[in-house]
């Protein structure tokens, strides 16, 4: 059998030549390929164009929320949002991280942006469960024991937190147990369990040391608290024993289990 001629054998050569990419695209896929990719590359400089140099979405308002002793005057000007700048490259940590600095009152701050122009700052203030008297003013007290803020007249229906720590006897040892801010924490996680109806008349949380927290209601009327152990038991234990003894003056729910009223 006779083999390939030499024109058969040139013709072969010459369809197996050229780069193997475009053998196997073929010349019109080629093109189609190279057009998407300058169409992306364009798509992509122009969605850079509009989000970072042109006028379009750039920050014009700052809305604050959720705001009750602050002023959405202040949050602002704490926030110090750059109006002007280009929305996307606002950096919404930094915005938070400055705005719990500035105002320690401020809890928890959700920094959203608020396409096309806007900044959205939904602020959760903290809510004092104590206050202590400094001087002539009053340090708020939140549920987690931070003093976030200075009053000059203290808030409604917030007890006032006394701190009678002596330096010898039990309240020396507790204190070399238990630093002034643990025995501050303990407070407020007494204050946060005295029943509803004991809290309203509640003025005064007095600790002498950690397994000494009492309090002072109106009528002159005494709780003696104990730690801030078992706190739900005392307050069921407390609200019984003050319809059992709706007279008396003085209450102990120190040991719930043994609970006893004295006066009238």
């Amino acid at each position: 059998m006779a083999g390939p001629t030499t024109a058969e054998r040139g013709e072969r050569q010459q369809e197996s030549s050229g780069p193997p990419l475009v053998r196997r695209l073929g010349p019109r896929r080629l093109r189609l390929i190279v057009v998407l990719a300058l169409a992306a590359a364009l798509l992509g400089a122009a969605a850079v164009w509009l989000l970072y140099g042109s006028q379009w979405l750039r920050v014009e308002k700052v809305s604050v929320s959720g705001t009750k002793v602050l002023t959405p005057e202040q949050v602002r000007e704490a926030a110090d949002v750059p109006v002007g700048g280009p929305l996307i490259s606002v950096d919404t940590d930094a915005i938070e991280a400055r705005l719990r600095r500035k105002l320690p009152r401020i809890d928890a701050v959700d920094v959203v942006r608020s396409w096309p122009h806007g900044i959205g700052l939904k602020v959760t203030e903290r809510s004092p469960v104590l206050v202590v008297k400094k001087g002539g003013n009053f340090v708020e007290v939140d549920g987690e024991g931070v003093r976030f803020a200075t009053v000059s007249t203290p808030p409604k229906s917030v007890p006032t937190l006394e701190l009678t720590l002596s330096q010898s006897g039990s309240s020396a040892a507790s204190l070399r147990r238990f630093d002034e801010d643990r025995l501050v924490r303990e407070a407020v996680k007494v204050a946060g369990d005295i029943p509803a109806a004991v809290a309203r008349d509640t003025q005064v949380v007095k600790v002498r040391s950690y397994d000494d927290i009492s309090l002072e209601l109106s009528g002159g009327r005494t709780v003696s608290w104990g730690s801030g152990d078992k706190g739900a038991a005392k307050a069921r234990t407390l609200t019984a024993l003050m319809k059992a003894a709706s007279g008396a003056r003085y209450f102990d729910v120190s040991v719930p289990t043994a609970p006893a009223s004295a006066g009238s």
